[in-house]
């Protein structure tokens, strides 16, 4: 099984891929799914960040993160973000390593992981075999911000200043979504690119390496326990 990371910038439309993988049968691990997952009540990421920022960023009825109020803390201050990031990250990293291995067992030939800061990051960057990245003309990516999250015109530019540049995550991938046009030109990039991925062999190839690796361990445990048993009978 390999690895295909989908990012982009925010607001470009991975959601709309995402689901086009989704109705093909192909799993999809949702990290921004993820980080909503582990900073729920109670939970360890929970716990730190609210001794990092206080009660100010959770609903005081429910006690659930206040996300608008969080980001407004974070977007102005590159040293809370960079906080946040530490508490968050180990965790969500530890699910989605988990979903991966569960996806391999299951016998898939390779799933997607949507990463909004692969390239940001960097952590991903390693293990990812394909990558693909979902773009749009300018205008549009702020205007769809603005509405889905209720923003200025201020506050969207700054959000999408904090991301890498959209040329140059497209320069450094395999395949580019273009997402300025109608929702049917959307998928139908989408289509391509599955088919690609699964006329791919690089599946086998991997689990050729693992199991190899896996064989050759087990050989090596059985002849130590073997020495180890001749070892000990001859003694007696």
């Amino acid at each position: 099984m390999f690895l295909v990371g989908l990012t982009g910038g925010i607001a470009t439309g991975k959601s709309t891929v995402s689901k086009v993988f989704k109705q093909n049968g192909i799993p999809v691990i949702d990290t921004d799914a993820i980080a909503r997952l582990v900073v729920e009540p109670g939970k360890p990421a929970w716990h730190k960040i609210k001794a990092a920022f206080g009660d100010g960023v959770f609903h005081a009825d429910s006690g659930e993160l206040n996300r608008e109020a969080l980001g407004k803390l974070i977007f102005d201050s590159l040293e809370k973000r960079t906080i946040l990031n530490e508490i968050t990250h180990p965790e969500i990293h530890r699910v989605v390593y988990k979903e991966v291995i569960k996806c391999f067992f299951l016998g898939h030939n390779f799933v997607v992981l949507d990463l909004p800061l692969l390239f940001e990051t960097g952590i991903m960057l390693s293990y990812i075999h394909k990558i693909i990245t979902v773009t749009c003309e300018e205008d549009i990516q702020l205007t769809r911000l603005m509405d889905r999250n209720h923003l200025s015109e201020a506050d969207a530019k700054k959000r999408i200043k904090l991301q890498m540049p959209l040329e140059q995550k497209c320069g450094q991938s395999h395949f580019v979504i273009e997402n300025s046009g109608t929702l049917q030109d959307t998928e139908e990039q989408t289509l391509k690119i599955l088919g690609v991925l699964q006329d791919s062999n690089q599946h086998w190839k991997i689990r050729g390496v693992i199991f190899a690796t896996a064989a050759i361990l087990f050989s090596s445990i059985a002849w130590i326990l073997n020495y180890k048993y001749k070892f000990l009978s001859s003694s007696n």
